[in-house]
């Protein structure tokens, strides 16, 4: 009854407001619909200062997607649609997908020993030891193995050697993580590309291919492929009204917060808008969001060189971008930023209110169950109101980085944020 009643809201929600339908292009065609950067009131020169950018960067793609559509298409440096390119380490939230696939068939279970699959002395640890590290601990970065040895990407069993419990310590571990792909094929019976297309890439439209690459296995696609991959992140595992990922629970768990020691770390996706990050290579904690310039809850995947699939829920956006950079990070959160600092001034049509409020605050999520997140609210003295639809302040207070809404009875509602007697922003919110 409550989920009916949930459905109906959600359609009473949409109607009433006139909300955009996310566009899922044509799998086996080139058609996708656009949207021009004139109708979201996008300023040319920002534009042309971002592809200026882009290319001085050695970006070879950027794509950008707003409710499914294009925005941005651009190629640089002799790149084109049809150029496959590596997607190095942003390929590990392929495989945290393809993890969840297994899930939904029954061919795995996330509290698997890992030696289920590869055997015995996979690594140098002891049979005890070994038998401790489960495919959980690989998706979280968490198995306990030594990451500072001579080479961190050699999969080969003296490389591999214990340092603490799983789950005790987390470490951006590259042979850990690239044995998941055995783990797939051995459970599976079939090798990963095959698994991978018949599951994924032939549902969405997507093409690309794992190849080997010393002792990698790197994923290579078309730009617009990784573009598909981002929008299927998007919605939740579910395309064009197809759910591919059926295990909700494993896909809620892939972007949050997978364990305490690094909040910032989800199933092989890097989260924003937390309080902490770790880095890889390091065992310090740093204060504050790995992507400052980002939404608060935005889920990326980062790799080498700069290959990003940037997913933001509350602007329904998607962004990637393919090619080399400048630093060489395994994890170059830093260009990720400042991506976003051009992006955060593309919108020319947005009057500022507030001599304080600079229009980047963003709510989420919508529908409500417990938890009202701010992305700025912490920098700002806003108030907030919820207003039922009859007309009365149910709800009232400091608008804080979360407000609990637990209590609200399931409705619609529309949130009020205020500053001093002026009020910002008003949106309208499905509680369930």
């Amino acid at each position: 009854m409550v989920r009916i009643f949930s459905i109906i809201l959600i359609l009473l929600f949409t109607k009433e407001l006139g909300l955009t339908q996310t566009y899922f292009p044509p799998k086996n065609s080139n058609e996708w619909k656009t949207i021009s950067t004139d109708s979201l009131g996008w300023c040319k020169s920002k534009l042309d200062e971002f592809y200026n950018f882009l290319e001085s960067k050695d970006t070879h793609s950027f794509i950008l997607l707003k409710d499914g559509k294009i925005v941005i298409e651009k190629y640089f440096n002799g790149s084109t649609a049809t150029s496959k390119w590596y997607w190095a380490s942003a390929g590990k939230s392929l495989t945290a997908f393809l993890v969840g696939l297994a899930l939904d068939e029954g061919f795995i279970s996330l509290e698997d020993t890992t030696s289920k699959y590869l055997g015995e002395h996979w690594t140098s640890c002891t049979n005890e030891e070994e038998n401790k590290i489960t495919i959980w601990n690989q998706i979280t970065m968490t198995s306990g193995l030594d990451d500072t040895v001579d080479d961190p990407f050699c999969t080969n069993p003296s490389c591999l050697q214990c340092l603490s419990r799983p789950g005790d310590r987390w470490a951006y571990h590259n042979a850990p993580y690239t044995l998941l792909d055995g783990v797939i094929s051995n459970a599976t019976g079939q090798t990963l590309n095959t698994f991978a297309n018949q599951r994924l890439l032939s549902r969405t439209g997507m093409d690309g291919l794992f190849l080997p690459v010393d002792e990698n296995n790197v994923f290579w696609s078309t730009p617009r492929s990784a573009a598909r991959y981002g929008l299927l992140i998007l919605n939740r595992g579910v395309w064009d009204g197809y759910q591919i990922l059926k295990d909700t629970s494993f896909f809620n768990s892939m972007v949050h917060s997978s364990q305490s020691l690094n909040p910032s770390y989800g199933y092989l996706w890097w989260l924003n808008g937390k309080k902490s990050y770790m880095l890889p290579g390091s065992q310090i904690l740093f204060n504050g969001s790995i992507v400052p310039e980002g939404p608060a809850d935005m889920v990326c995947a980062m790799g080498l060189n700069g290959q990003f699939i940037d997913v933001v829920p509350s602007q329904n956006m998607v962004w990637i971008r393919m090619g080399e950079a400048p630093d060489g990070n395994l994890v170059p959160y830093t260009l990720n930023n400042d991506i976003w600092s051009y992006i955060n001034k593309f919108d020319c049509s947005s009057a500022v209110i507030d001599e304080n409020y600079d229009g980047k605050i963003s709510l989420f999520p919508n529908p409500l169950q417990d938890l009202l997140h701010c992305s700025v609210c912490s920098q700002f003295d806003f108030e907030y109101k919820f207003i039922d639809m009859f007309g009365h302040v149910v709800k009232s207070g400091k608008l804080d980085e979360s407000i609990d809404v637990s209590k609200l009875r399931a409705g619609i509602y529309m949130l009020e944020v205020i500053q001093g007697s002026t009020v910002l922003q008003t949106e309208r919110f499905i509680k369930l």
